[in-house]
């Protein structure tokens, strides 16, 4: 099995060429940021994929971590793996100066981290919520607590996590039960709490747990949800580590994939109470856990891109080197490799393409919070961050649904040894298999982007951004006939969607999911036009632009008509759906 090798020339396309390095060079802050910079910093962290994470990820899977004595132990070579990786300075890459971190822009970190994904999946859930609890503390924390938690989190001597779930509530968070009782300076909080990834492990020495719970006269549902501050070891006033605080894991999920990854149900308060610090006003938790949530979405959706690399580099790998069958445009050749099959073919194409088209998306959504964050104009920095806002629930959703697809494809490029656990292919599929569900499920997700998105400003987003993809000018008539079709369907379902006035109070919600596929699909279509125009006109003549314009071309001829499809289903309403009674089933 080969290791994993960072796409570093298509990461360098799309962050300089496609996107356009310059789109955030030029912001205040941003200005270090140059070619080179990100030529040695991709570079490096290739080197890092490649050379300590990737050859990790096998043993990583097949040993699991375990829960000895409530002690969680990662597999062999994840804990040295960490140390690299904070030694590195890589966990501080993407943080502001201000808080020790690098300052580089998400435009240059969202190529770093992605390669990481596709290493190690499960390593990398670990930083993915550290960086999500420092993003929520800088924002929402108060000084002494920007003092006290920041620095270690920064650099990654201390981990985080997010709190959330509890098992008679799911995806429902308002419904959650853990208690938070004030006692002085702080809050004794009482719960479990499900699914925390990384709720214990043996990389640090302290871990940050960023919980929600209820405090005792809040108000029912969302509205009465608060934040807190629960670490593991309690830290004294010189910042050296305290007594443990009354938190721990009770037991470890057992999962169907990201095995090394220990998914913890935690206990808090099972003796005295364990202590936590408010995090902003109470009853104002959600608020800042969306905060947490919208940047952890973009992460996850840069994870089902991550595997999909990862899945479609073995297929590719595989195809070349298996020989199998007879060539139909060359019989007499005898036995070829499979690469040589349409169907096997068609299948690397499928992967490549879905691949490069989500990859494009999660840079332009990171280059538009980048602007959003630093552009010094106020009006700029607003339309950024409503395209942002639109996009969030598309990339977190259709990336991930396409991650499970591709490494799919990946089991049936290999045929009956992509079955078998030694390819390892099969590890792909199943680590995937949660990026979907992480972070709201996609049904959620879809529901967002019509509910909290397109009807809440009457789509006034939703057409500048299909008007600014109708105002790109295409030069292959192929991928141009294709994209106008596509953007006809999609705007025919949205005018729908926004102006149905029927009887049906299922109708438009029944189609959120389709409508998210499809304007992914358009999204990711409309990045490829703009990469084979660029390509197109470049005087390189080197393979790697001729494969940009093919693979536009296929994806126009082999994606792109699937929109009308998902349009007509958008539309169609609830009957069908809702047909049968729950008893039927």
């Amino acid at each position: 099995m080969a290791e994993f090798v960072a796409p570093i020339r298509d990461m360098k396309f799309v962050v300089e060429e496609l996107i356009g390095l310059k789109t955030v060079n030029e912001l205040p802050g941003y200005e270090d940021a140059t070619s080179d910079v990100t030529t040695a910093i991709l570079e490096e962290a290739g080197k890092l994929a490649h050379n300590v994470l990737s050859p990790i990820n096998r043993n990583g899977d097949v040993e699991g971590s375990r829960l000895e004595n409530g002690v969680v132990i990662t597999p062999t070579g994840f804990k040295e793996a960490y140390k690299a990786y904070v030694d590195g300075g890589w966990n501080a890459l993407q943080f502001d100066s201000e808080i020790g971190g690098q300052g580089l822009p998400l435009l240059l970190a969202t190529p770093v981290f992605e390669m990481w994904d596709s290493a190690n999946l499960a390593f990398m859930l670990c930083p993915v919520l550290t960086i999500a609890a420092v993003e929520c503390l800088e924002e929402f924390g108060n000084i002494s607590q920007k003092e006290k938690w920041l620095p270690k989190l920064v650099t990654g001597e201390w981990t985080g996590t997010m709190g959330l779930t509890e098992p008679h509530a799911g995806s429902d968070v308002g419904a959650l039960h853990t208690k938070a009782e004030a006692q002085g300076d702080h809050y004794l909080l009482t719960g479990q709490k499900i699914y925390t990834t990384f709720g214990e492990h043996d990389y640090t020495d302290n871990i940050v747990h960023m919980v929600l719970a209820r405090t005792p006269d809040a108000p029912p549902g969302t509205r009465g949800i608060s934040l807190f501050i629960v670490p593991k070891f309690l830290v004294n006033e010189d910042g050296s580590i305290g007594q443990r605080n009354d938190v721990r894991a009770v037991s470890l999920e057992h999962k169907l994939g990201i095995h090394a990854s220990p998914t913890c149900v935690m206990q808090f308060g099972e003796n005295e109470g364990a202590i936590g610090y408010l995090v902003g006003e109470e009853c104002r938790g959600m608020e800042y856990m969306f905060a947490m949530m919208n940047n952890a979405r973009l992460a996850v959706g840069r994870e089902g891109v991550g595997v999909g690399e990862r899945a479609y580099q073995q297929a590719s790998n595989f195809a070349r080197e298996r020989v199998q069958g007879r060539d139909p445009a060359d019989p007499s050749a005898g036995d070829v490799p499979i690469i040589r099959h349409p169907d096997v073919r068609r299948n690397l194409m499928k992967m490549r393409a879905l691949t490069e088209a989500n990859r494009a998306l999660g840079y332009y959504v990171a280059a538009q919070q980048d602007v959003a964050r630093k552009h010094p104009e106020d009006e700029v920095k607003k339309a950024a961050q409503d395209r942002v806002d639109l996009l969030v629930p598309v990339v977190k959703a259709w990336s991930t649904d396409c991650g499970v697809e591709i490494a799919s494809l990946g089991i049936q490029v290999h045929g009956g040894a992509g079955f078998i656990e030694d390819t390892g292919a099969a590890q792909y599929y199943r680590d995937s298999r949660i990026t979907p569900i992480y972070e709201g499920t996609n049904g959620i997700q879809a529901l967002d982007l019509l509910g909290r998105k397109i009807m809440r400003d009457q789509g006034e987003e939703l057409n500048k951004f299909i008007s600014e993809i109708k105002g790109t000018e295409i030069t292959d008539k192929t991928i141009a006939t294709a994209m106008l079709s596509s953007v006809e369907a999609l705007t025919s379902a949205s005018n729908w969607m926004l102006n149905y006035d029927g009887d049906d109070p299922r109708a438009v919600v029944s189609g959120a999911t389709p409508f998210l596929q499809a304007l992914g699909l358009v999204a990711g279509g409309w990045l490829l036009a703009r990469s084979a125009n660029i390509a197109a006109a470049t005087k390189d003549d080197s393979e790697f632009y001729r494969s940009k314009v093919a693979t536009s071309r296929f994806y126009a001829a082999n994606l792109l008509p699937q929109v009308a499809a998902l349009a007509q289903a958008a539309t169609a309403g609830s009957a069908e759906i809702m047909a049968l009674s729950a008893e039927a089933f």
